[in-house]
């Protein structure tokens, strides 16, 4: 155990440094826990979510083919000349938008669509285009708190309990609905001097013809009808019983039939570096849960809290709020399952469910390797030439989290106790 935690602890302080590429480091460290046999490769094979890399690989590909056809500067054209080339009006468009995406899509989709949109916005208006980024993914996370299917760890949760879709949105979303609200107003507030528009740049954009922007109408033609009907899949594919990578890489290979670029053109669309990453932070992650160090600081819950229900609920949501911003909250929220099982004893405790809920999802707006979409994300700005640093989204992720955590708490005591 205190290697895999050592090889983690090495890895993020490298990662925050930003002297080396946070892909080299994930990696490297992916492969020291398997040199050192902390864990063996068929268990680091296991450890890698999948659906995750299948997800993010079919989408990038979905994403790369269409915004050939000009189809994405359409849509940031029309979203400024819609909020008038205001910066609130845009800021509250953009994380509106993305927050109900992410709440009825899921929030690592949701920012793989909206991102080359917010480019093109940002470019048009003639601003920087990272603040924008940077809310964008925060509202993700918080609009994906909301529903059963917006974030991964309300997927996990659902799938170890009977708890139903309408079960999330009632005790989920007032609270997400609620510190959305708070939280991209006080973002604004921090970035208002970045975001200020120029008279002459709001007209040019309210002057242009978005039409003119569709570069090749008849691949969209062909393209177009394929990514709406992957998305209207995103919103069923519970109910029909198919996963989202299955989703995502069967509407990329249907778009691959019909595009007329070529199968190596489109594959330099993908974020490879970004898919890189996920495998060795997954490895490292996977090291930390073989060895027992993540169930070892769940379990510590029990022991501190003694029983007491006040100070369970609160301990899962700021230990999983904490452990989320840490590890991720994908592999976090998967070893504290068993660990609120055992917490809310047999008369089953719905309040605790809520309470791992809102930790994992609320924590996973602390770094930028807390969440998929937070990694996604920084992953498209910098192959656009726009980096998000570790420690640059730390100082704007880590006081998000606290606001939004005493407002969790304050929810939790006001309905739960």
């Amino acid at each position: 155990m205190p290697l895999a935690i050592a090889i983690f602890a090495a890895a993020l302080v490298a990662i925050a440094s930003e002297r080396v590429d946070r892909t080299k480091v994930a990696l490297l460290g992916g492969i020291a826990v398997l040199l050192t046999q902390v864990i063996d490769q068929e268990t680091a094979i296991e450890a890698v979510d999948w659906n995750t890399i299948g997800l993010l690989a079919g989408m990038m590909l979905i994403v790369k083919i269409t915004e050939t056809t000009g189809v994405y500067t359409y849509f940031a054209i029309r979203a400024g000349q819609l909020a008038k080339g205001k910066p609130l009006a845009v800021t509250v468009a953009l994380a509106g938008t993305t927050a109900l995406l992410s709440a009825f899509l899921d929030n690592l989709t949701t920012v793989l669509l909206m991102v080359p949109i917010t480019f093109l916005l940002a470019d048009a208006l003639d601003i920087d285009p990272i603040p924008l980024v940077v809310i964008e993914i925060i509202a993700s996370n918080i609009g994906g708190t909301a529903t059963l299917i917006g974030d991964p760890p309300n997927i996990l949760i659902a799938g170890a309990t009977e708890l139903s879709f309408l079960d999330f949105i009632v005790n989920l979303a007032p609270i997400a609905l609620f510190t959305l609200v708070v939280v991209i107003g006080l973002l604004y507030l921090v970035y208002r001097k970045k975001l200020r528009i120029a008279p002459e740049a709001r007209e040019r954009v309210m002057e242009l013809d978005a039409r003119r922007s569709i570069e090749d109408p008849e691949e969209l033609k062909r393209t177009l009808p394929i990514l709406l009907g992957t998305i209207l899949v995103f919103f069923v594919h519970r109910q029909i019983g198919i996963e989202p990578a299955t989703v995502a890489l069967a509407g990329a290979t249907v778009m691959l039939l019909v595009t007329r670029q070529s199968v190596e053109e489109a594959l330099r669309g993908i974020e490879w570096p970004t898919l890189f990453f996920f495998i060795g932070l997954f490895v490292m992650v996977g090291a930390l849960e073989e060895t027992g160090a993540i169930e070892e600081i769940a379990e510590g819950i029990a022991a501190v809290t003694d029983g007491d229900r006040t100070a369970e609920l609160l301990g899962i949501t700021w230990v999983s709020a904490i452990g989320s911003g840490v590890v991720d909250n994908i592999p976090f929220t998967a070893t504290m399952i068993p660990v609120v099982e055992q917490l809310k004893g047999p008369e089953g405790d719905d309040a605790y469910w809520w309470s791992l809920a809102l930790g994992a999802c609320f924590g996973g707006n602390a770094t930028i390797i807390a969440a998929a979409a937070n990694v996604a994300a920084s992953g498209m700005a910098e192959r656009a030439g726009q980096r998000i640093g570790f420690l640059y989204f730390l100082k704007i992720g880590l006081p998000v989290v606290i606001i939004s955590m005493v407002l969790a708490t304050a929810y939790i005591v006001l309905r739960y106790l």
